[in-house]
């Protein structure tokens, strides 16, 4: 069950970008819209949209805020119509991305994300090409200080986790998709408090970044999560944590 994540580096620099500029409010009153949209305003009834709730509480959201972005999600009130779209191909070094995005303008985003493909020397290519490469997966973080790991695992092993590893003093239990919010609450039940809870996507494999390369796929990835209409990057990636630290 143990082991290392190598995505943790770059989710936390992600909410730390997100955070300066700004943008977290903005890409999850977009999720939890498109999700009340595609699956009704009751978070108890719409899992994408109780994940994105979730999200919102987390970030210190206003609760009425959470309310209005449901309510425009489902009609009840006027607002931006979006639509997720998503787009995949290959950047520096051969590595394969995923790039989901909620946007009201497709020709505009589709554009943008093309244009840092193109800059940073990767190709986009045909859906289905490169999504293969990913699963689909829940994913809860815990401070790593709530419980001896050995109970931590067979807590959430009881509860119906597939896999947890640990990385910089958190736990990272893995979960199917639809047992994401089954797991959490029995870990909640269980006086554990949770950090963090997402639906996201894995590499099934990954690929070994030389040091050399590592600068350039990090601008790469760094400019994609830049663009307005972008809400999450995934990438089969592997850079050695000694590499990322002297990134920065």
């Amino acid at each position: 069950m143990a082991g290392h994540s190598k995505w943790h580096n770059i989710r936390i620099r992600k909410e730390k970008q997100d955070a300066q500029r700004g943008k977290i409010f903005t890409r999850i009153a977009r999720e939890i819209i498109v999700a009340a949209r595609n699956g009704g305003g009751d978070p108890e009834m719409n899992p994408s949209l109780r994940v994105a709730v979730e999200k919102a509480r987390e970030a210190n959201m206003p609760a009425d805020t959470i309310k209005r972005n449901i309510q425009r999600g489902t009609g009840e009130m006027e607002g931006v119509v979006y639509e997720q779209v998503s787009y995949e191909g290959y950047g520096p070094a051969g590595v394969a991305v995923v790039v989901m995005c909620l946007t009201e303008n497709r020709n505009r985003t589709v554009a943008d994300v093309r244009h840092v493909f193109s800059k940073h020397g990767g190709n986009m290519s045909e859906p289905g090409s490169v999504t293969w490469q990913f699963r689909s997966v829940g994913l809860i973080s815990v401070d790593a200080q709530a419980l001896p790991e050995d109970r931590m695992v067979e807590l959430a092993m009881e509860a119906g986790a597939e896999d947890l590893s640990t990385e910089d003093g958190i736990y990272e239990i893995t979960t199917a998709p639809e047992d994401l919010h089954k797991v959490q609450c029995a870990l909640e039940a269980a006086g554990v408090k949770v950090q963090g809870s997402e639906l996201t996507l894995t590499p099934i494999n990954v690929v070994a970044v030389a040091e050399a390369d590592a600068p350039a796929v990090m601008r790469f990835m760094d400019a994609l999560e830049d663009l307005d209409d972008v809400q999450n990057v995934y990438a089969n990636f592997d850079i050695p944590d000694e590499v990322m630290a002297k990134l920065g």
